[in-house]
């Protein structure tokens, strides 16, 4: 019994010894990859681990922050990667909320996949539903309170907005679905809290059912299980014929919009779309801006006096320095899939880091769009009025731009 029990100890020992070497020969290759807290010579220092060399490479600016960061502000990012995914027959979904990026109060935002067919229960929600899409087609469905019906097939770039309480339905449509970012005008948005048609007709009584819909309780008794609705699979739709409105007059403002059609304005370094409800007039609480920054390109300094605003990172790479009053200042880095936040009236910048063009969209509770420029703001300031609040160079005075350049150059 003595002999078993020290001959494991030894062979336990011996495995730890082994299992200790490798990990010290993993931790000096990681060491010697990753990056190190040490901005310059004689700041920081290196550090020995543990550390996640990946992510300290997707961060450089949290890990090495510029030396102009300083005080202590929220964290102002959160990457769907990093979001739970619901996984269901006909797609799948994750979301960032407020119990994910705790400084985002005003809005949440939902990522989904619908499969060719796939659908997104009918249902509706107390938050207002803004979408932007992504990849491939789908057909959204919706009525209003006077029977108006909507029907339509949106793609890549198109947009749709149903407003609070508006009961509607998404598909995936053929050849490969869809794949496409919400947001709801409520950081407490929770994809599990929403009226779903099965869920409702599972709680009430059949007798009720009955009478409500003029017949018989034995024609409910087949209802499915609302958990096996949700995102479901079922056969694509063809094309929208000539009565898909079913003989119902047409809602008075479309709750689609074409995006990308909109006439952008135009730098030497990138483009701005904006879409609030001065074009889109149905979309009342969500104004959102497409901006397109090319390499080495920088989203002008500058602030929003309306409302707090949330960015979705579509594609590229960059990092966002964030101004908050009083001494404080912090720097993000962002790829695709990553959420951006920055709290009401706070500066900041956003510029392209990578190799190629950076997409992103600003997001808005607000019925209109509005942005202030540093650079206009002090270009359309008396020039001695201004040295005396910030002595700066003649060269510097003469660039000042008095229209605004939403993007600016290398």
């Amino acid at each position: 019994m003595y002999d078993t029990s020290r001959r494991s100890v030894l062979v336990g020992a011996a495995g730890a010894g082994l299992l200790g070497m490798v990990s010290g020969a993993s931790a000096q290759t990681s060491s010697d990859t990753a990056l190190q807290p040490s901005r310059v010579p004689g700041t920081g220092g290196t550090d020995p681990g543990p550390q996640d060399p990946i992510r300290s490479r997707q961060n450089p600016d949290i890990l090495n922050p510029p030396k102009t960061d300083s005080g202590t502000l929220p964290n102002l990012r959160f990457s769907f990667a990093d979001a739970h995914v619901r996984q269901e027959s006909g797609g799948w979904t994750r979301q960032i909320t407020e119990r994910e990026l705790g400084v985002s109060k005003s809005i949440a935002g939902v990522n989904m996949r619908l499969n060719a067919g796939g659908i997104r229960e009918l249902h509706w929600h107390k938050e207002a539903e803004w979408a932007y899409m992504l990849y491939g087609q789908a057909r959204i469905t919706a009525i209003d309170a006077q029977g108006r019906n909507f029907v339509d097939d949106v793609g890549v770039g198109d947009l749709w907005y149903f407003p609070s309480g508006i009961p509607h339905s998404i598909q995936g449509l053929n050849p490969d679905g869809c794949e496409f970012l919400l947001v709801f005008d409520s950081g407490g948005f929770d994809e599990d809290s929403t009226f779903l048609l099965s869920d409702w007709f599972k709680h009430v009584p059949e007798d009720v059912l009955a009478k409500n819909f003029g017949v018989q309780n034995a024609d409910f008794s087949h209802l499915p299980d609302p958990k096996e609705r949700y995102i479901f699979k079922a056969s694509a739709p063809g094309p929208l014929g000539p009565d898909s409105l079913l003989g119902a007059p047409p809602v008075p403002q479309s709750f689609s919009h074409k995006m990308l059609a909109q006439k952008p304005i135009k730098t030497k370094s990138g483009t701005v779309r904006i879409t609030d409800s001065s074009v889109f007039p149905v979309s009342k609480t969500i104004a959102a801006a497409l901006v397109e920054v090319e390499p080495g390109g920088l989203r002008e300094l500058h602030w929003h006096p309306n409302a707090d605003e949330w960015q979705f990172y579509i594609e590229g790479e960059a990092r966002m320095g964030v101004f908050a009053s009083s001494g404080q200042a912090r720097t993000f880095d962002f790829r695709a899939g990553d959420v951006g936040y920055v709290p009401f009236a706070m500066g900041h910048y956003v510029e392209n880091t990578g190799k190629t063009t950076l997409r992103f969209l600003e997001m808005f509770k607000s019925d209109y769009y509005a942005d202030l420029s540093l650079d206009q703001w002090m270009a359309l300031t008396p020039p001695d009025l201004l040295q005396a609040h910030i002595t700066l160079d003649q060269n510097v005075m003469r660039a000042l731009r008095k229209q605004k350049v939403p993007v600016v150059p290398a």
